[in-house]
C-alpha cells in the first residue's frame, strides 16, 4: 500500500482531465496524525518549478499536514501566475482535508512552461478528498505517472511496529542534485522534524543522489518525508535511518529499471580511491558517457571509454596502475590490456563496471543506464 502501508495516512488518485490521455493525474496523501512532522529536499536547478517554491516554504517549520500532487504538468516556467498557481492547489486542498494552506505541500510534474488547467485542478482536488483511504497508495503511485510505465512503490515493516512506506515517480531527467523525481515516503514512527531531516538527507546522499539516468536534471524534484507518529514508538536514529535509506533505494532502483527505453541497468563501481569524493567522480564521469551508455546498449565492453571518461576529473590515482573489470571479467589490468572483451557477457540487463584505481580505501557508486534508440525517440516527441 505504499505511503498507506504506515499508520495515520490517508490517499487517494484520480482523473482530474489535466492529461489529455484521460489517465489518472491528480493524487493526494493526508497525515492524520497525531504528529505532523516532515522533512524534505529539492531540486538545485536555478529554473526552480513554482510548487518546488511553494513546498519549501511550507516545510520550513517541520511540518506537513497533506501533499497534492499533479502529473500532466510542471508548473516550471510559469512565471507569477505559476506561483499563484500551486499557492491555490495548496488552499483547495486545506479546505478539503480541513488544515491550513501552510502545511500542504505541491508537487506537478509534467512539461516544462505550461500553465495548468486549474478547473481541472480543482475537480481532481475534490475528487481525491472524497477517495481518501487507508487503502489509497496504489492509486496515489499510479496517478503520478508521465513517461513511467509502472508505478513504483515500497515499503519497510520493522518488527518492533513501526513502519516506512514510499511512492516515486520518474523514468527521465534523473541526475542528483539532493533529489531526483517526486517521492513522498511516510512513516507512523515517533520522530521529531529535526531527526526526519537528518536521516532524510542521509537517505538520500547515498541512493537518489547516485542514481544519474540521463545526465539531466527536473526543475520539480522533490523528496518529502511525513511522520504521524501513530505506532507510538520511538525507533533507534541509526535503524531508522537504515530503514529509510533501504526504501530510497529500493525507490531509486525502480526508477531506473523504469528509465526512458534503457535496455541495461549499469552500476559503475569505483575502489581504490584516495577519497569518496573522487570515486564519486570518476563514478559520475563514466556513467555520464553518452559514448559509454551507447556501448553498453550495444553489448560493447568498450573500456577505452570508460578510461577517457574517467580520466576527465581531477582525482588522484596514477593512469598506469588502474583496473577496469565489466561483470567481473579484468579487461584493463594495472594500466595494460588485460582478458579480451570477447570474454565479457552484456547480454542480462544487470551490468557492473568495476574501476580500481589503487590509491586508496576510498569507494563509492553510481547507478545508470545505457541510452537507446527508444530514449532518443521518446524525447524528441515528448512534447508533440
Amino acid at each position: 500500500m505504499s505511503v498507506t502501508a504506515a499508520k495515520g495516512f490517508l490517499a487517494a488518485g484520480v482523473t482530474a482531465g489535466i492529461k489529455a490521455s484521460g489517465r489518472p493525474d491528480l493524487a493526494l496523501v493526508v497525515n492524520e496524525g497525531p504528529d505532523a512532522h516532515a522533512a524534505a529536499v529539492f531540486t538545485s536547478n536555478r529554473f526552480t518549478a513554482a510548487p518546488v517554491v511553494w513546498s519549501r516554504q511550507a516545510v520550513a517549520d517541520g511540518r506537513l499536514a497533506a501533499v497534492v500532487l499533479n502529473s500532466g504538468g510542471a508548473n516550471a516556467c510559469t512565471g507569477s501566475a505559476g506561483l499563484a498557481d500551486a499557492r491555490q492547489m495548496a488552499e483547495w486542498t486545506a479546505a478539503e482535508v480541513g488544515c491550513a494552506a501552510a502545511d500542504v505541500a505541491v508537487c506537478s510534474t509534467g512539461l516544462i512552461g505550461v500553465r495548468l488547467p486549474m478547473d481541472a485542478v480543482l475537480t481532481g482536488i475534490e475528487l481525491a478528498s472524497q477517495d481518501l483511504a487507508h487503502t489509497g497508495g496504489p492509486s496515489a503511485a499510479e496517478a503520478i505517472r508521465t513517461t513511467d510505465t509502472v508505478s513504483k512503490e515500497s515499503i519497510h515493516t520493522s518488527p518492533d511496529g513501526w513502519t516506512i512506506g514510499g511512492m516515486a515517480k520518474g523514468a527521465g531527467m534523473l541526475a542528483p542534485a539532493l533529489a531526483t523525481m517526486l517521492v513522498v515516503i511516510t512513516t507512523d514512527a515517533v520522530v521529531p522534524a529535526s531527526g526526519l531531516d537528518e536521516a532524510l538527507r542521509t537517505a538520500t546522499g547515498f541512493t537518489f543522489d547516485r542514481t544519474d539516468s540521463d545526465g539531466c536534471m527536473s526543475t520539480n524534484d522533490t523528496v518529502i518525508l511525513m511522520s504521524s507518529g501513530a505506532s507510538g514508538v520511538t525507533p533507534d536514529a541509526a535503524e531508522f535511518s537504515e530503514a529509510l535509506t533501504g526504501v530510497c533505494a529500493d525507490l531509486a532502483r525502480q526508477l531506473l529499471a523504469d528509465a526512458e527505453g534503457s535496455a541495461h541497468d549499469i552500476e559503475v563501481r569505483v575502489e581504490g580511491a584516495a577519497s569518496e569524493a573522487d570515486a564519486l567522480a570518476v563514478a559520475r564521469a563514466i556513467a555520464r558517457s553518452n559514448l559509454f551508455k551507447c556501448a553498453i546498449f550495444g553489448n560493447d565492453p568498450n573500456w577505452g571509454r570508460v578510461l577517457a571518461s574517467a580520466g576527465t576529473v581531477p582525482a588522484e590515482y596514477d593512469p598506469e596502475h588502474v583496473d577496469v573489470a565489466f561483470n567481473g571479467v579484468r579487461v584493463f589490468v594495472d594500466g595494460q590490456l588485460g582478458a579480451d572483451r570477447s570474454e565479457v557477457d552484456l547480454t542480462a540487463r544487470e551490468v557492473l563496471v568495476e574501476v580500481h584505481l589503487h590509491a586508496g580505501d576510498a569507494s563509492a557508486a553510481i547507478w545508470t543506464n545505457d541510452l537507446t534508440y527508444d530514449y532518443v525517440k521518446e524525447n524528441a516527441e515528448y512534447s508533440t
